[in-house]
C-alpha cells in the first residue's frame, strides 16, 4: 500500500462508519416514533379517559330542579329536571369529560318550547357516582335510568333525547334498549369502540385502527367494563324511532360515520351536515336554523303535529 492510497482508504473508512451512524440514528428514531405513536400515545389516552378530573356544575336553571337517577347497577346520577308543558320530554346527554353544564343552553332552548327536559351526568362526571370512561361503555345502563325517572312521571306523554358528541353516541346506543326513546337529535357522534371505529369505509387499513385499538384495550383492562353494542346494530334493532343525526363538514370523517349511521334506520334518519364550526358547533354557530331543525324534528315526532 501507498502513503497516496492510505488518507483515501481512511476517508471511506470514515465514510461507511458515518453511513452506518446515519442508518442506526434512523433506525432508532423510526422506531422511537413508531413507540410513541402506537404505544405511549394510545396508552396515555386510555388512562386520561378514566381519571379525568371531573367538570363542575353550576345551580340549576330557571325552573328546573335538582333530581337524582339510580341505575340497574346502583350508581346515582345527578340530573336537572324540569317537567313538560306539552307532554314531551327531552333527554339530555353531554359530551366525554363534560356534565350537565355543557348543555345548559340546550335545556333553556327545548324547555322555551314548552318540552320537559331531563339533564343528567353521565357516571363518572360531573355530580354523578360511577366509574370514569370517557367512550361511555355504561352508557345504556345510565339513559336507562333517565327513561325509568320519567317513566315515573304522571306528566310525561313522550321522550325523545338529544346528545352531544359522546352523549348522543350514547343514546343511538341505548335506543334499541330503550324503545320509549322515540326521537333521538345527535350531533358529532363517532365511535366508542373498534367495531364503531370499523363501520366506515376509510378505516378499512389496520394500521389505521392500531391507536384506538390499544387505547380501548387500556380502557377495558382499568374499567373492566366491556365495548357496547355497536351503534349502527342498535339503530338497526329499533323498530320505529326517528333520528336527527347533526355532523361537522369540517371535522374528518364526522359526516362519514353519521351516514353509516343514517343508513342503519333507511326511512326515518335524516342527515344535516353543518358546513363548518367545528365538533358540537352547530348551535353555536347556527343558533337559530339549529332550535328549527331540532324543535321540528322533536315536535313531528313527539306530538305528532306542526311545530310553533
Amino acid at each position: 500500500m501507498t502513503k497516496d492510497s492510505q488518507p483515501q482508504l481512511r476517508q471511506r473508512t470514515s465514510n461507511r462508519r458515518l453511513v452506518r451512524l446515519l442508518i442506526s440514528a434512523l433506525i432508532i428514531i423510526i422506531a422511537l416514533f413508531l413507540i410513541v405513536t402506537f404505544i405511549v400515545v394510545p396508552v396515555g389516552f386510555g388512562i386520561a379517559a378514566t381519571t379525568m378530573a371531573r367538570a363542575s356544575v353550576g345551580a340549576p336553571p330557571e325552573s328546573f330542579e335538582n333530581v337524582s337517577l339510580t341505575t340497574a347497577d346502583g350508581d346515582r346520577l345527578a340530573a336537572w329536571y324540569a317537567p313538560p308543558q306539552n307532554g314531551a320530554v327531552i333527554v339530555l346527554a353531554h359530551g366525554a369529560s363534560g356534565s350537565r353544564e355543557a348543555v345548559r343552553a340546550y335545556a333553556e332552548m327545548l324547555a322555551r318550547h314548552d318540552f320537559g327536559v331531563l339533564a343528567f351526568d353521565q357516571r363518572g362526571h360531573g355530580e354523578s357516582e360511577g366509574q370514569t370512561n370517557l367512550y361511555g361503555w355504561e352508557g345504556t345502563g345510565d339513559v336507562s335510568a333517565a327513561v325509568a325517572f320519567l317513566a315515573g312521571q304522571n306528566d310525561v306523554e313522550a321522550i325523545g333525547g338529544l346528545g352531544l358528541s359522546l352523549g348522543g353516541e350514547i343514546l343511538l346506543g341505548a335506543a334499541s334498549a330503550n324503545p320509549a326513546l322515540t326521537a333521538i337529535v345527535s350531533e358529532g357522534a363517532s365511535h366508542r369502540s373498534m367495531a364503531e371505529f370499523r363501520a366506515i369505509p376509510s378505516h378499512a387499513n389496520p394500521v389505521v385502527g392500531l391507536q384506538p385499538l390499544i387505547g380501548y384495550a387500556v380502557v377495558g383492562l382499568i374499567t373492566g367494563d366491556a365495548p357496547p353494542l355497536p351503534i349502527a346494530d342498535s339503530i338497526k334493532a329499533t323498530a320505529s324511532t326517528r333520528f336527527l343525526l347533526i355532523a361537522a363538514q369540517d371535522v374528518t370523517d364526522e359526516e362519514e360515520f353519521n351516514r353509516v349511521y343514517a343508513d342503519s334506520a333507511p326511512g326515518r334518519a335524516e342527515v344535516w351536515i353543518v358546513p363548518d364550526g367545528g365538533h358540537i358547533g352547530g348551535f353555536t354557530h347556527y343558533s337559530e336554523e339549529y332550535e328549527r331543525r331540532a324543535v321540528d324534528f322533536l315536535t313531528v315526532t313527539l306530538l305528532g303535529g306542526a311545530s310553533g
